[in-house]
């Protein structure tokens, strides 16, 4: 059910919002140049790695020694005015409709962190990667690492279609929000180094 529920309201979305990704991908195009889409590897569900698509949002901008730039100084405006309404998103639809991902499930994080997590922590891998999830609206980025991955795991001990139906429309609420967008003091999470408490 669950995945028939994310097949036919991401043919759905892709085919409502298909003029604003056209113009999206214009604009990025223009702006920031090719590629348009920033594509990453990231683990799927039991870590099974899978390119993740998200419309670019930063330039590749590098210091005298060939190092990238911080993540403030790489985010264009027109990067920060997709991430604030969750437009750079959109892409990420594809992956939904090839398997890859669900709507709702936990965020798919770097494949770097797979090693650091503990025995529950890793439960989050137990289930598809979402689009959004429980830890996104109650919270998003603005949630500690702890947080995040406690939030996680009681999703995944108590996903059913209701709940993810409860977390579509609260998606949607804070989307219009603009609540958690970034983490404090950064534009981005900082670092999972897995020295973070037991659940």
């Amino acid at each position: 059910m669950k995945q028939v529920m994310d097949f036919f309201i991401s043919v759905m979305l892709m085919t409502l919002f298909s003029p604003l990704v056209i113009f999206i991908s214009v604009i990025v195009r223009l702006r920031m140049g090719s590629p348009v889409l920033f594509k990453q590897q990231r683990p799927g569900i039991f870590g099974r790695p899978f390119y993740l698509y998200k419309f670019r949002t930063m330039t590749n901008l590098t210091d005298k020694k060939g190092n990238m730039l911080s993540d403030e100084i790489r985010l264009t405006p027109l990067g920060a005015f997709l991430r604030k309404y969750s437009m750079d998103e959109f892409p990420q639809l594809i992956n939904v409709l090839k398997g890859e991902m669900s709507l709702v499930g936990p965020r798919p994080l770097l494949m770097e962190y797979l090693p650091l997590y503990n025995e529950k922590q890793r439960m989050r891998q137990n289930v598809k990667p979402g689009i959004t999830g429980w830890a996104q609206v109650n919270g998003r980025n603005a949630l500690t690492w702890d947080e995040k991955f406690k939030l996680d795991t009681w999703y995944v001990n108590h996903q059913s279609i209701s709940l993810d139906c409860k977390i579509l429309w609260m998606t949607f609420v804070k989307v219009l929000k603009k609540e958690g967008i970034s983490h404090q003091g950064s534009v981005t999470m900082e670092k999972f180094n897995g020295n973070q408490e037991a659940l």
